[in-house]
């Protein structure tokens, strides 16, 4: 009782009472909310988007603070929990960012007076070590052994890749119309990711751009037109279906991973 946990018509299924503990509102917990909240926000979000809370949600949020009720989630607990993650400040703030817009979200819900992770920025301790990602691109000719294990469709996909620094989910996305020959350009708008399964719009404002096709980016089109270029939708499928690549793992795991041990290369 004291930890908001006794369900009266759980422990005396038989009893008369059973009935009215039922309709009765029982405390309502962190995870409780943030499970409810994901079904909400869902028709709103992108499906990556959605996926990448779910995750968060499930496997940080609810085993760290879950067992809180919502009334009583103070500023302090969240901070505690997340000084004592060893992540980058960059996978910090994903874990908080679903967390402070559900708190948000039950604030106009009239479930807490106010969100108490409103105007709070996390700050790190000084002298904790910074997590950094190691940036070690591919020697040219560790790209000419890839291009040389490769064939086909397939070929002209990763050359167009390395030719246009686009993000994969975006290639897998690319259709005939985004791409204007006369003056050389092709305009991102759109993505498809294992999460989404069709194309959304790109994940940020800045991913909406348009980029200048290099002459390798245009040879890999010229000889990707005989595959795809009758059927006027997508420009790269995978050579197995027949069909658009669905989403970016099948493309790691059945292609990019096989040719690198292939190539030789790391």
């Amino acid at each position: 009782i004291t930890n908001a946990t006794f369900d009266y018509a759980v422990t005396f299924p038989n009893s008369k009472r059973a009935k009215e503990s039922l309709g009765a509102a029982k405390p309502l917990t962190v995870a409780n909310y943030l499970e409810r909240w994901l079904d909400d926000v869902e028709p709103y979000l992108k499906a990556s988007t959605h996926n990448g809370y779910r995750k968060i949600v499930i496997n940080q949020l609810i085993p760290a603070l879950g067992n809180i009720l919502i009334k009583e989630l103070t500023r302090k607990q969240v901070k505690d929990y997340a000084t004592a993650l060893d992540v980058t400040s960059k996978t910090l703030g994903n874990i908080i960012s679903p967390l402070r817009a559900a708190l948000d979200d039950a604030v106009e819900d009239e479930l807490i007076a106010e969100n108490p992770l409103a105007n709070w920025k996390i700050k790190r301790k000084r002298g904790a070590a910074k997590k950094r990602d190691h940036v070690n691109p591919f020697a040219h000719e560790e790209r000419d052994a890839i291009l040389g294990a490769l064939t086909g469709q397939t070929k002209n996909l990763v050359r167009f890749a390395f030719w246009t620094g686009m993000r994969t989910s975006e290639l897998v996305a690319l259709d005939w119309n985004d791409i204007d020959f006369v003056r050389g350009t092709v305009f991102v708008t759109k993505a498809i990711t294992q999460s989404s399964k069709v194309a959304e719009e790109t994940k940020t404002d800045a991913g909406e751009r348009e980029i200048k096709l290099l002459p390798e980016a245009l040879r890999a089109l010229q000889d990707q037109k005989e595959h795809t270029l009758l059927k006027g939708e997508e420009i790269f499928q995978n050579p197995r279906t027949g069909e658009r690549w669905a989403g970016d793992q099948p493309i790691r795991k059945t292609m990019w991973q096989p040719t690198l041990k292939r190539a030789g290369v790391r």
